[in-house]
């Protein structure tokens, strides 16, 4: 890329050709006042907050709508850029109303920081202000259009970003108003990035609306556990109760962008916790108890039960400490009926960590010329992933095709219909896509566990293998082999292993020897996606998780361990990449976390864990699993023979989460299955035939 030089403020500075001034101005330290501009939507010009001076130029001039050019002199502190932000802060409070004791973006607002910084001291309009009806979106963003300066924020991000065409201004000059067209909610699934793009108080977040000031709350740095695309964000915390979360900006992950569900199913934290230790009694109840009681009935069970007969399931929010612990106990009581898989997925057997990770990386989306999706909607499973995908559409015209039921992803793509034996014909070279595939320089395979979790997923697997050799997916220098995962502990869980050893039963074989009543004693570590409702009398169901949900209900003793956001723990992406997770609160009541109560009970099982605290456990399982002593490096694995031989069924490929599967967007866990704002989304979304956000 050709560089320039140019002058500012006396200080000669070199950007790449094609920057504005004022990322010029930047590149030099001066601080130049915005409000339309953002550095990840197309340039607007709006509100001319930005103006500098520029040599040879009469007036003037709009910093981040002109080009830098070779030997220009810019001047961002002189009395004429002074004087000309002053009017333009002027014109914008001409109508702005004076809100700020009672508007949630007080505290943290753009246009409060910068009338501040770059404003005057006095307003000389006398007229009445204008006033703007308020705008319906829907039952995430809450609008005080008064407070509009027109800096079509908004209107960008939900075209380009979220790709939703449902916003835009009506009206000119006075009476121009950003609105959703007939008056229609923001159907997206990252509609609530508008709250955070917002710099006045216009858009707000509505659950959120009059709770808390900005400046008491504490703020925990962390990611997300909500899918596994594992989005960098920030907990805000007020006392015990998490009030709201944002998004921090990771380039390699989430960009700046996190889903509406990562956003909003917070509120259910407070709902349908399990506080206390529970154990069922003769009448069929289940009853408060002690930790001692509880205990005792497991071990009771226990000491009946052969190895054999005993399973663990973990769930898809645990953390990486929990899984080793319950494993590691598991080992000690010599089970080998284990598994991380709640969903039946086939992952894990072969292939080695190449065979079940996000090789590529999410950044390796802006380097691919052609991809294939195979049984996954992005769109529902990994929305800010989704959006990448559709930039690169916007910008370079990547071509996409699918194999899978028809969605709306949000940007064109090729559909090869539901039926997974097409694989066998591109694996031999036929059709298009196959060509496409091998000319592409650095082809993409990106498969979801819509074609893992099937009986055929083995030959299926095998199929996308000899695809992935025959057209380059896979070569010394790109591995564009792709596993999007839709559970937050998924691949950690297949990092320490927690799958069936030798001999041992899976989630499936776990579930039918439990129905059958062949299976004494099953150990659900906030495992709640399973099908739980056939299991017989005589198996002795042990739930261990935060929220009193499917496995709960299935429970004979229920212990009370701690959400993703109460602990400090490790969660793995879809990309493998390590993150540290850290406490933002402490659980409720008696709830403890997880590996402090799988500890305590391996003492009162005879079967007493090698560590006593949560450092000793992490640097045990570091030292058994080396990938995790390094947090946000994706480590390079090598992809070794996966899948297997065999004939591929010709029924429909569907996807675990969307229309026909009974899993809403909305709701994929026991957290968001609890709040009451992701339950408006459905109501908003999907009952009343919006479908855009979750169809």
């Amino acid at each position: 890329m050709a560089m320039i030089t140019l002058t500012v403020d006396g200080v000669e500075v070199e950007v790449e050709e094609g920057s504005t001034v004022l990322q010029a101005c930047e590149t030099a330290g001066k601080e130049v006042p915005r409000f339309c501009y953002h550095d990840r939507l197309s340039i607007a010009g709006n509100c001319r907050m930005c103006l500098v001076e520029m040599e040879r130029s009469p007036k003037p001039v709009a910093s981040c709508a002109m080009p830098a050019g070779p030997g220009m002199v810019i001047k961002t502190d002189t009395e004429v850029v002074k004087k000309a932000r002053e009017g333009v802060m002027e014109f914008m409070l001409i109508n702005h109303p004076l809100d700020c004791p009672i508007c949630d973006q007080g505290g943290e607002c753009d246009l409060q920081d910068q009338a501040m910084g770059y404003g005057g001291d006095r307003s000389r309009y006398q007229e009445p202000k204008r006033a703007v009806e308020n705008k319906s979106m829907g039952p995430l963003i809450s609008t005080i259009m008064t407070r509009c300066i027109h800096c079509t924020r908004c209107v960008r991000f939900s075209t380009e970003v979220a790709g939703v065409n449902d916003m835009g201004a009506i009206g000119r000059g006075e009476s121009m108003e950003i609105t959703t067209y007939l008056e229609k909610a923001l159907a997206s699934e990252l509609s609530g990035n508008v709250v955070d793009l917002c710099p006045v108080g216009a858009l707000t977040s509505r659950p959120y609306a009059f709770n808390a000031r900005s400046w008491e709350l504490s703020h925990t740095e962390s990611f997300d556990a909500m899918d596994a695309v594992g989005s960098a964000i920030r907990i805000d915390t007020r006392g015990n109760e998490v009030m709201r979360v944002l998004p921090r900006v990771n380039d390699d992950v989430n960009e700046e962008w996190i889903s509406d569900k990562t956003r909003h199913a917070i509120d259910g934290l407070k709902r349908q916790r399990i506080d206390r230790p529970y154990l069922r009694q003769k009448n069929g109840r289940l009853a408060e108890c002690s930790w001692e009681d509880a205990f005792k009935a497991i071990q009771t069970n226990m000491k009946k039960a052969k190895a054999s007969q005993i399973g663990a399931i973990m769930g898809d929010q645990c953390d990486a400490e929990s899984i080793y612990a319950l494993k590691s106990l598991m080992d000690k009581l010599g089970v080998s009926n284990v598994d991380c898989r709640q969903d039946g997925s086939v992952l894990g057997t072969s292939g080695g960590r190449g065979g079940y990770i996000f090789n590529s990386g999410f950044n390796g989306l802006e380097d691919t010329d052609y991809v294939l999706l195979i049984g996954t909607n992005p769109r529902h499973e990994a929305a800010v992933v989704n959006a990448r995908l559709r930039r690169r559409w916007l910008n370079d015209g990547l071509d996409v095709a699918r194999i899978g039921a028809p969605v709306d992803l949000t940007y064109p793509v090729k559909e090869l219909g539901d039926d997974p034996s097409i694989l066998m014909e591109l694996a031999d070279g036929k059709g298009p896509v196959a060509t496409k595939l091998k000319r592409a320089k650095k082809p993409m395979i990106i498969i979801g566990q819509g074609a893992l979790t099937r009986k055929d997923s083995a030959a299926i697997l095998g199929a996308v293998a000899r695809l992935s050799k025959e057209t380059g997916v896979v070569t010394a220098d790109w591995n564009g082999f792709n596993v999007l995962h839709t559970a937050a502990a998924r691949v950690a869980g297949l990092d320490l292993g927690a799958i069936p050893g030798k001999g041992g039963m899976d989630t499936g074989g776990m579930l039918a020897a439990a129905n059958k009543g062949d299976l004494q004693v099953l150990y659900l570590l906030a495992a709640d996606e399973c099908d739980l409702s056939a299991i017989s009398k005589k198996t002795f169901v042990i739930y261990q998780g935060h929220h009193g949900d499917a496995g709960a209900r299935a429970a004979d003793v229920v212990l009370p361990g701690a959400a993703w956001c109460e602990k400090d723990g490790i969660f793995v992406n879809s990309e493998g990449r390590v993150q540290y997770a850290n406490r933002a609160t402490f659980p409720p009541g008696d709830a403890r976390s997880d590996w402090s109560i799988i500890r305590a009970l391996s003492a009162v099982l005879d079967k007493t864990l090698d560590f006593d605290t949560h450092a000793q456990l992490r640097a045990k399982m570091i030292a058994e699993v080396p990938v995790f002593a390094e947090a946000d490096v994706l480590t390079e694995a090598k992809l070794g023979a996966i899948g297997g031989k065999g004939k591929i069924a010709s029924t429909a490929l569907t996807t675990p989460i969307g229309e026909g599967t009974g899993v809403s967007f909305y709701m994929t866990c026991p957290i968001s299955r609890s709040s009451v704002t992701m339950a408006e989304c459905i109501d908003a979304f999907e009952q009343n035939g919006m479908k855009g956000a979750a169809e």
